[in-house]
């Protein structure tokens, strides 16, 4: 039984809550043989709740399987629930009919882990990151190009880039691109499915910093979802540590890394690397001990 989060100091009473997730389930059915029968059931997602408010960032993290995910994708409604609720703005956003699920859409969006396969190979940029706008009727002709471009530059990229295909970009440009293209809707909330985790370690930096500066500018929540728990610490107000489909743990910034209380959560901070050898070599030692007691039990 997870303890009651506390709030973050940044956004306690201060602003409204935007997602509440509750008791959240994913089933997925475990098939065997030829005739491909049912004989279990995978639980993804096991009784999953937490809330962001606006403006806020919570991390999800977790090692990968554990179903980080598919929460992000079920919150988004990509998926279909076993059970339980995801409330936006209050909305139960499973039974919305679907106008009320279109509009919805437009306040929440995602960034995909791999930017490049996000993109399509044999569409420019400017029409990759226009279409939404396009869909939902938001702008065409010039007033559409001159959205595009303005949205580029927002992401650190030059206009002239709207006329140029995915492949002539890098991965960090790539990620910046969908970034534009999440923007375009002007969303409240932005599921981020490990943003960085394909990019190398400098760009994965100015990738974070971007999504910071655009937070403060825009007032946007993030469910940031990351197996890097150094990650995680950079970025987010509130951290809840996923394991095996549950929420083990979660609680601010400063207790969840400062005073862990569940063995998961230990592992995975003594996980991250340090820049003293010595104090590796100490995690290094604490992890082993740590895994050692676990195949004991």
């Amino acid at each position: 039984m997870v303890a009651p989060a506390q709030e973050s100091p940044k956004h306690s009473g201060e602003q409204p809550v935007i997602l509440d997730v509750r008791d959240l389930h994913m089933h997925f059915p475990i098939r065997k043989g030829v005739l491909q029968r049912v004989i279990g059931q995978h639980k993804a997602v096991d009784g999953v709740s937490f809330k962001i408010r606006r403006g806020e960032t919570l991390g999800l993290v977790g090692e990968s399987g554990c179903g980080k995910t598919t929460v992000g994708r079920t919150v988004l409604a990509l998926q279909q629930a076993t059970s339980g609720q995801v409330l936006f703005e209050g909305k139960d956003v499973f039974r919305q009919n679907a106008a009320d699920m279109r509009r919805i859409r437009r306040d929440m969006q995602i960034i995909f882990q791999d930017p490049g396969g996000s993109l399509n190979p044999r569409m420019r940029v400017g029409r990759i990151v226009g279409e939404p706008l396009e869909v939902h009727g938001i702008a065409t002709g010039d007033a559409l190009r001159e959205r595009v471009e303005e949205l580029l530059e927002q992401c650190g990229l030059w206009r002239a880039a709207a006329d140029r295909y995915p492949h002539e970009f890098s991965g960090g440009q790539k990620q910046r691109i969908g970034i534009a293209r999440a923007l375009g809707l002007q969303p409240k909330l932005i599921v981020c499915d490990e943003p960085t985790s394909a990019l190398d370690v400098s760009v994965q930096s100015e990738i974070l910093n971007l999504l910071g500066d655009l937070q403060e500018q825009l007032g946007l929540s993030y469910l940031f979802i990351s197996h890097d728990m150094a990650v995680i610490h950079h970025v987010c107000d509130r951290i809840a540590v996923m394991k095996d489909g549950k929420i083990v743990e979660e609680g601010t910034r400063e207790d969840v890394i400062g005073n862990p209380q569940h063995p998961y959560t230990k592992r995975l901070l003594l996980a991250v690397p340090e820049c003293d050898p010595r104090v590796d070599a100490v995690k290094r030692a604490e992890r082993q001990r740590m895994l050692a007691e676990e195949i004991e039990r």
